[in-house]
């Protein structure tokens, strides 16, 4: 008898010690960004799953399970958290929530887009790096034993942030300070502001052209010099296809929400500057 409580005691005391964090995320970046420094030292539950708008999301009821056995959430300055972080809290109040996005200069959205601050912070490897240090912290705030192992993997982590920094600005080193590239949503400001860029957004208030706009944006494209439109999978790729016809420029789809932070920078970086 004094075996078998000696073993169900060793079994609860090793289970409870090497038991792993459970960790909610918005969007699919983060789970990039914690998967770097954590490993598979934790869980990871995705809300805004691939295919879906950030902006307006609403959970499903599995996730809020996901929710209700969570240790941390990451949130991330995204509009459906305005709604939703009091309700998730709610729902756990153990859960810690940590923002993201609270050390980061959030810069304004351009003047014929939303007004208010842009929450697209993750499009900027400076921002990342911010953001890197604030996932570090709270994991090892959490879980202790394993700092060495979180500390060792940031430290890659940072390392290839600064890797991925030098090759934009090796592909961008013949880009004219301020060049313009057009987008149709306006999701890369973060980017164009750190290798001094400026991007033309489509849309205006987050609508769709005006026949009369879009003559004018056509005309700003022509201006620019610019030689491609970039729009993102979860629009409707139609006007900036009209106005691509009428300029004889390729029309190319870039996610923000690509977990493939690393590629997916430098891809847009080479589409800017046309190689």
């Amino acid at each position: 008898m004094r075996i078998f409580k000696f073993l169900l005691f060793s079994f609860i005391f090793t289970s409870s010690l090497y038991a792993r964090l459970n960790i909610v995320v918005s969007i699919q970046p983060e789970v990039s960004f914690v998967q770097a420094i954590a490993k598979d030292l934790v869980n990871i539950s995705l809300m805004v799953k691939p295919g879906h708008e950030p902006h307006s999301y609403e959970p499903k009821p599995s996730q809020m399970k996901d929710i209700s056995k969570a240790d941390i959430y990451f949130s991330i300055g995204v509009e459906f958290e305005q709604v939703w972080l009091n309700k998730f809290q709610d729902i756990n109040h153990k859960m810690l929530i940590i923002d993201l996005s609270k050390h980061i200069n959030k810069i304004s959205m351009v003047e014929q887009h939303h007004k208010g601050l842009d929450p697209h912070i993750w499009t900027s490897l400076d921002n990342i790096q911010i953001i890197a240090k604030d996932i570090l912290d709270t994991l090892i705030l959490k879980d202790k034993q394993h700092k060495k192992e979180y500390e060792k993997n940031y430290k890659k982590f940072i390392a290839k942030i600064k890797s991925t920094n030098q090759q934009i600005k090796q592909i961008l080193k013949d880009i004219p300070t301020n060049s313009t590239f057009m987008v149709f949503h306006p999701s890369f400001g973060y980017f164009a502001k750190q290798y001094h860029l400026k991007q033309l957004p489509i849309q205006i208030e987050g609508k769709n052209p005006k026949p009369r706009q879009i003559i004018k944006l056509i005309d700003l494209a022509r201006v620019n010099h610019i030689k491609a439109i970039i729009v993102s999978p979860l629009f409707s790729s139609k006007i900036a296809k009209q106005i691509s016809n009428e300029l004889n420029i390729k029309v190319v789809k870039i996610s923000a929400l690509d977990p493939n932070w690393s590629k997916n920078l430098i891809y847009l970086a080479k589409i800017i500057a046309n190689k």
